[in-house]
């Protein structure tokens, strides 16, 4: 069974790219793994939130995974992963491999249910016993919090309705007339994959889908797109997400999708029915699933006990650290959230957490930007809670 230690320096919860990314640098720093720091991880293998995509999704520029810090030095890459097979696998693969090479001590499967203030020390409460700290590094990501918009009509619905982090296979749609909602590379890889298999899909966007003529994602781009996410955060506004940022790359596959009127968006839709989804100019049709491919929000509630929260329902966040707490750091929030931001943040995250420890050395790492200041979104509650009732039902469809 495993077992976590009573005492350490450092706890990073996840095992994720912006989790291994900080751990490796930490571990540069001279913290070493399993020792002054550990990791626990809440997935039964690595690979962070992709083990848990589903099968059909493979490696590509729409779902393009960037190398962790240190990846070529031990033999691997994904810039030549094998692009035929089930993404997941690859990518928990290498980061096995990655965790091994490096030394990197993730303790599995193990959940944090709540971290505690303890005075001059940190408790993080898991389902294997307490682990006491000074400082800990949240890099949970996203994919436990599924964000479903509120629609009326939607808890009337009747039909199936599930979210990106349950979808499975096309083959549980088979024969059904399929509503995707939402307007980034999710969205439209279900209704390719669903392309032959669902009686009819329908598709319902919030705003146009700005799709790449280039067909590959721009390096460039992307950078930007993480800018513009860091921008948000310092002014507390919503963060927008990637794909809004970069666009769809338009490839060969998906400018073939649009030819055929597979990928035809219609503007959001009015409301829902028992069995009817009833668009803006009153037409109904007839549905019998709902996908949501509507994102996620920050999954931080097990930061509950700590207050970190301010008024405007956020967490601020300075050089990395709550500003509420400075011994609680995060990972791959906002413009870390992706592969590219989460491995331009470990570097600066791993120097702050170190001068948190109060250990003047330095180690042989790149110098760090200067202090950012950003605000975690915490979505309002929905009516009536309507998110809570829903999710009931989202998790036993797998």
């Amino acid at each position: 069974m495993v077992a976590v230690p009573a005492r350490t320096d450092v706890v990073v919860i996840g095992a994720g790219q912006a989790g291994l990314s900080v751990a490796y640098y930490l571990q540069r720093l001279g913290v070493r793994s399993g020792v002054d720091q550990v990791v626990v991880d809440r997935g039964p293998g690595p690979g962070g939130a992709w083990q848990q995509r589903w099968a059909a999704l493979r490696l590509g520029s729409a779902h393009r995974v960037h190398d962790l810090p240190g990846m070529r030095r031990a033999g691997i890459t994904f810039e030549t992963a094998d692009r035929s097979r089930p993404a997941r696998d690859v990518v928990g693969e290498y980061y096995g491999h990655y965790e091994r090479f490096y030394g990197l001590d993730v303790r599995r499967p193990v959940t944090v249910a709540a971290v505690f203030d303890r005075g001059a020390e940190l408790v993080v409460r898991t389902t294997v016993g307490e682990i006491v700290t000074r400082t800990v590094v949240n890099a949970t990501g996203t994919w436990g919090a599924p964000f479903v918009p509120y629609y009326p009509g939607v808890r009337e619905f009747s039909g199936r309705q599930v979210h990106t982090a349950t979808y499975r296979d096309a083959a549980d749609f088979a024969g059904l007339r399929v509503l995707v909602v939402g307007g980034g590379t999710s969205a439209i890889g279900f209704l390719l994959e669903l392309e032959g298999v669902a009686a009819k899909t329908f598709w319902a966007t919030r705003r146009p889908v700005d799709y790449l003529d280039q067909g590959t994602l721009d390096l460039e781009a992307a950078v930007t797109a993480v800018n513009q996410q860091d921008d948000a955060a310092k002014q507390g506004r919503a963060l927008p997400s990637i794909v809004s940022g970069t666009g769809v790359p338009k490839t060969r596959r998906i400018a073939a999708a649009i030819e055929r009127g597979v990928l035809s968006p219609r503007p959001m839709f009015d409301h829902l029915e028992r069995e009817a989804v009833v668009w803006p100019d009153g037409s109904r049709e007839r549905i019998d699933a709902i996908v949501w491919a509507t994102g996620f929000r920050p999954d931080i509630r097990h930061l509950s006990p700590l207050r970190l929260h301010e008024k405007a329902g956020g967490v601020q966040v300075t050089s990395g650290a709550a500003e509420r707490d400075p011994r609680i750091f995060f990972a791959g929030y906002g413009p870390t959230a992706s592969t590219i931001g989460a491995n331009r943040a470990g570097r600066t995250l791993a120097r702050q957490v170190f001068a948190a420890l109060g250990d003047t050395t330095t180690a042989p790492i790149d110098a760090v930007p200067g202090p950012t200041t950003q605000v975690l979104e915490v979505p309002p509650p929905e009516p009536e809670d309507h998110v809570a009732q829903l999710m009931a039902r989202f998790f036993t469809d797998a």
